[in-house]
């Protein structure tokens, strides 16, 4: 990861891809991806045919019943959420799926949840993220005490002899209720469930650090000991 650096040029040679960077470094590869996002494949669908209503970015506009502005027409996946993620198209297409089987009971319809959305990075490390991070807290104003946990710190960070993982969790510091979870480090993607899981159900950061065991050595103790921390 280069900062604050663009890459002016790009060239092939005998060995893969060379990269000339605004800094004056290089940097050579065997391989080059170029990732700049994706955006929604509702532009081939006709939808001005259909008087169905997309946002600014293209993605069709659902109510939290996946309900487009058209009756009889509903959307789910990447085409009508911003998060672009497998496991919140999954939870949609429950949701539609429940709604389309009750048509003739809208009293009986779900609604998809748009609250404590997840998501991770595959890479070594891992990165697992859900909730207010410390900027979104500060922009919104939002008031919240912050704990961090090394992994190096439990047991099992420590045989590993990791130095480079921690966790970070944001509550708030009057009804202890969890705002936001972020792990950097081995099973980070596995890690941040549980804060997903405490969002989800409302339940404070005492609670879910106080209320249950931890296996121990286990990793999960670096959950454990922000929670307490915070």
């Amino acid at each position: 990861m280069r900062l604050d650096a663009r890459v002016e040029k790009v060239e092939r040679y005998a060995g893969g891809v060379r990269a000339h960077l605004s800094d004056g470094s290089t940097v050579e590869a065997d391989l080059l991806l170029v990732a700049t996002g994706r955006t929604s494949n509702a532009d081939g669908l006709d939808l001005d045919r259909t008087g169905v209503l997309v946002d600014d970015e293209g993605v069709i506009v659902v109510d939290d019943h996946q309900k487009t502005a058209v009756d009889g027409i509903w959307a789910l996946g990447d085409v009508a959420n911003h998060w672009q993620l497998k496991h919140v198209a999954n939870h949609e297409a429950r949701v539609v799926q429940h709604n389309l089987l009750h048509l003739d009971d809208p009293s009986a319809w779900q609604r998809a949840r748009r609250d404590a959305v997840p998501s991770a990075v595959f890479s070594s490390p891992q990165v697992g993220t859900v909730g207010l991070t410390e900027r979104d807290a500060v922009a919104q104003g939002i008031d919240h005490v912050v704990a961090r946990q090394d992994f190096g710190d439990v047991a099992y960070g420590w045989a590993m002899e990791d130095t480079t993982g921690f966790a970070k969790v944001l509550a708030d510091p009057t009804t202890g209720r969890i705002l936001g979870g972020h792990f950097l480090g081995p099973q980070a993607s596995n890690l941040v469930q549980s804060v997903v899981h405490a969002m989800s159900f409302g339940q404070t950061a005492h609670d879910v650090a106080r209320g249950q065991y931890w296996i121990h050595p286990a990793l999960m103790e670096v959950v454990a000991n922000v929670l307490l921390a915070i």
